[in-house]
């Protein structure tokens, strides 16, 4: 059989493309998609070679010339503006640049189409879309006049740990140690608290670091607008996502009905709020990001519209830490800028900063020992509040020896924690840390 020319070859993959549009969607392996393509190329060219499909095939899969991207777990976001230029969120060097873009404005089309093939059948058309690569990543395109601007955010395959994050700089062992007292609550009063930050500032990273230090009968729900949290440290989650049938307000509404021990919310924006705030009154621990500057600015955003959260109820959230862009030596660094606690209310919201980033320093500096949250836990546990204090000690050293000893990724540290959780005592032994007494033992 002779093989086709360019051109036709390009006409029988846009047939192709258009008719596999959602298709994909199921597709678990290479095999089935080479058979629907042969099958599909055979139907309007039965003379096909199979050479040809073979090029069909490499073609389609394809998603050049940002295909290296996709895998690069440096890689944040790929920005794709129409034909013009591609630029890359880099988590070590920033936003840059890069050689490759879209030479002509069909190239981008038949980019799109690719994309397509992985859109469900009800959202595969429409001037807005979103698509999930079997990569995980997640595609937005928006059509204009001009043509297409795309929008990916890469998933990581092995997300930044907690750990990660440390060794980054963004914050230090104690806050670490004290964030895992508030996502574990010593199995009795885990913390409700939001991660705000500017965009792109790391909030969802941090909050997906949180899931390491889950305990593993605890029931999850997670809540968000496209799947961006790695959830696989944990056995009981449930993983939701909006649509235009079930906006965030009403999963969030819905997932009280769930029975949960936590309920973890992408993002919060708007009416939702309300919904988040119900939840943690009732009692479900509650977990969230929020677009904001600083502590102050996390409380006025849920205060005012859209969001219109009563100030009375605002003192049920625990604990609030803020992320944000700092420059140290021209370069941009994320950072952990400010963690407080909700100390009450009198005329207004009381909040008691525990670490503020210091822009002299460089550093995160103890503003003062949180008193709210840790009186609340040892009252509860009956235990005194030097006992709390000790305990962050310990675990700010094991986060440390397990830095040493190389458990760094989201599922070892994981399985540390719940070691320690299990017989901390043992797991202390084990981490050659014998020395320490835990000071809460559960």
């Amino acid at each position: 059989m002779a093989e086709i020319g360019e051109d036709k070859m390009a006409v029988l993959e846009g047939h192709i493309l258009k008719e596999l549009k959602g298709k994909f969607v199921d597709i678990t392996n290479a095999d089935q998609a080479l058979y629907i393509i042969t099958t599909l190329a055979r139907t309007y060219s039965p003379n096909i070679s199979d050479a040809d499909i073979k090029k069909l095939y490499d073609d389609i899969t394809s998603f050049y010339p940002i295909e290296d991207l996709l895998f690069d777990q440096n890689i944040e976001d790929i920005m794709i503006n129409n034909t013009n230029n591609i630029f890359v969120f880099d988590s070590v060097k920033g936003s840059r640049k890069i050689k490759s873009k879209m030479s002509t404005l069909r190239e981008l089309e038949t980019l799109v189409d690719k994309f397509k093939l992985y859109a469900t059948n009800e959202s595969a058309g429409g001037n807005i879309l979103d698509v999930h690569l079997p990569s995980k990543s997640r595609v937005n395109i928006i059509n204009s006049p001009l043509g297409y601007d795309i929008t990916i955010r890469n998933f990581k395959e092995n997300p930044l740990s907690m750990i990660d994050l440390i060794n980054r700089g963004e914050l230090d062992y104690n806050m670490a140690a004290r964030l895992w007292m508030y996502v574990d609550g010593f199995k009795t009063r885990p913390a409700n608290l939001l991660v705000g930050g500017i965009p792109a500032a790391g909030k969802t990273t941090l909050l997906n670091a949180f899931f390491s230090f889950l305990r593993p009968d605890q029931r999850v729900v997670t809540i968000e607008e496209t799947y961006e949290l790695d959830t696989r440290t944990q056995e009981n989650c449930v993983r939701l996502e909006t649509n235009t049938d079930m906006p965030l307000e009403k999963l969030v509404e819905n997932a009280l009905r769930m029975r949960p021990d936590l309920v973890v919310i992408g993002e919060i924006r708007g009416e939702e709020a309300n919904a988040m705030m119900t939840a943690m009154n009732v009692g479900k621990i509650s977990m969230g990001t929020i677009h904001a500057s600083s502590s102050r600015d996390i409380i006025d955003r849920l205060t005012h519209a859209p969001m219109s959260v009563p100030e009375d109820i605002i003192p049920v959230i625990d604990a609030l830490m803020v992320l944000s862009f700092v420059y140290e030596k021209g370069v941009r660094r994320r950072r952990v800028i400010q963690m407080s606690e909700i100390a009450g209310r009198e005329t207004k919201i009381l909040l008691s900063d525990i670490y503020k980033f210091d822009y002299k320093t460089g550093v995160s500096s103890v503003e003062q020992e949180g008193v709210t949250y840790r009186d609340l836990v040892s009252h509860l546990l009956g235990i005194s509040p030097a006992d709390i204090i000790h305990e962050q000690k310990v675990r700010a050293t094991v986060l440390e020896r397990m830095n040493q000893l190389g458990i760094r990724d989201m599922h070892s540290i994981s399985e540390t924690v719940k070691e320690y959780y299990d017989n901390p005592e043992a797991a202390l032994k084990k981490l050659d840390l014998s020395h320490l007494t835990p000071g809460v033992i559960i």
